[in-house]
């Protein structure tokens, strides 16, 4: 293999299954990489149906590998092919292995689960291992409960992993929210890899010139957001419900439903939607930051980006999080609201819309974010291109260093 190559490279995984969580965070990082140096190259390896509908800066592409979902009871199958899933893991694998053999990245970065979706990133890591190449784990700030992290993580070998693989474990939030690998027993050589980054920073990026807004967004306007939407139908109904039983919130809202919502729900959704003269609802948008840049306050489930976001535009918030399958939201949203950083509402199964619509009504006086003095909250990407780079200064250095050698 010709070593002697220009620039830097940088290979990203995320599994993504379905939602637009991992695929965000991913594509955060990408992009500020190649903003903060002008010869790396970043490869995001992504299962997102949707990848295709963002738009990627130069110098940063991605390989789409075939996509399958997560049933209800907790199995994995494909998404459009006629394959089992032993053979769609084995498609994956190859694809992965095969594009990181040609890529040849100088950092590869895991996004969440240490060897892939079932075990797919393992002889991938052990072939990158053999070259040299910095392996990192990136975790988002809360993963799930540490009675139920704690066991899911022996099944699936993740201690091993970090122990005998990678170099570094980058946790892009803070410990005063929380310890993500909180109850699971480390060594002291795996703890000595942890480093906490803070929070992934977003801005709005400028628009495209035929990119045009929703209607309802030339007036002060809430925006209310589950995420990729696949299991926001209550954070939607609880809203909708709102506007319906009280006409007097002085604000109207703007829904962004997700594209991953189920079709039916979404068609009675925006069916009385049509009814409401004050909200307007749209199915998915590539651009989510500038909808949030402009809106007076935002309602959402409280994933990681959402939440990034809310910090970010320093937006007030309401936070409905999810409890099922993981409790990753609720402790998110619970310890923020501690700390005064957003509102939460429980989700109780019996909502009722004069709660939603009295925290609707009071979403604007509520205190911003950056009423909130937390050091280091928002600098995880400054700190990621700090912590990447020596080894891409170094990958960049050894042209120089053959051709000496010559």
């Amino acid at each position: 293999m010709n070593n002697i190559r220009s620039g830097s490279r940088v290979l990203i995984y995320s599994h993504d299954t379905m939602g637009l969580g991992h695929l965000r965070r991913c594509r955060a990082i990408a992009h500020s990489l190649v903003e903060n140096d002008k010869d790396v190259s970043v490869l995001i390896l992504s299962g997102s149906p949707i990848i295709g509908s963002f738009d990627f800066r130069a110098r940063v592409d991605f390989v789409r590998v075939p996509g399958v979902i997560k049933l209800r009871n907790g199995q994995y199958t494909s998404l459009n092919l006629h394959l089992d899933i032993e053979e769609m893991l084995a498609l994956r694998s190859s694809i992965i292995q095969h594009t990181a053999s040609i890529f040849n990245p100088d950092v590869f970065i895991v996004d969440k689960e240490p060897l892939g979706l079932r075990g797919e990133v393992a002889s991938t890591l052990k072939l990158l291992k053999g070259r040299g190449t910095r392996l990192v784990l990136g975790l988002r700030d809360v993963m799930d409960e540490p009675k139920l992290l704690a066991p899911e993580w022996a099944r699936k070998r993740a201690v091993p992993a970090l122990r005998n693989f990678y170099d570094d474990i980058w946790i892009y939030g803070l410990p005063q929210i929380c310890d993500p690998l909180e109850g699971i027993e480390l060594p002291q050589s795996v703890k000595r890899k942890m480093v906490y980054t803070g929070y992934l920073r977003r801005s709005t990026p400028a628009l495209p010139p035929s990119k045009r807004m929703p209607d309802i967004t030339r007036g002060p306007y809430i925006l209310v957001t589950p995420g990729g939407g696949g299991d926001g139908e209550r954070l939607i109904e609880w809203v909708i419900s709102a506007y319906e039983s009280d006409q007097q919130i002085p604000w109207p809202a703007l829904l962004v439903l997700g594209p991953f919502m189920q079709p039916e729900r979404r068609d009675s959704f925006l069916a009385r939607v049509a009814r409401l003269k004050r909200v307007e609802a749209i199915t998915f948008d590539t651009h989510m930051e500038t909808l949030e840049a402009n809106a007076i306050g935002v309602v959402a489930m409280g994933g990681y980006n959402t939440f990034c976001e809310i910090l970010s535009l320093d937006k007030r918030a309401i936070i409905v999080p999810r409890t099922r399958p993981r409790m990753e939201q609720y402790i998110r949203a619970s310890k923020a609201e501690e700390l005064g950083l957003v509102r939460m509402l429980e989700d109780t199964g019996e909502n009722d819309p004069r709660v939603m619509a009295a925290a609707l009504r009071n979403l604007p006086s509520q205190r911003l974010p950056s009423d909130v003095v937390i050091p280091g909250l928002l600098e995880g990407l400054d700190n990621v291109n700090r912590l990447i780079r020596p080894w891409l200064r170094r990958a960049a250095e050894a042209p120089a260093r053959l051709s000496q050698r010559a």
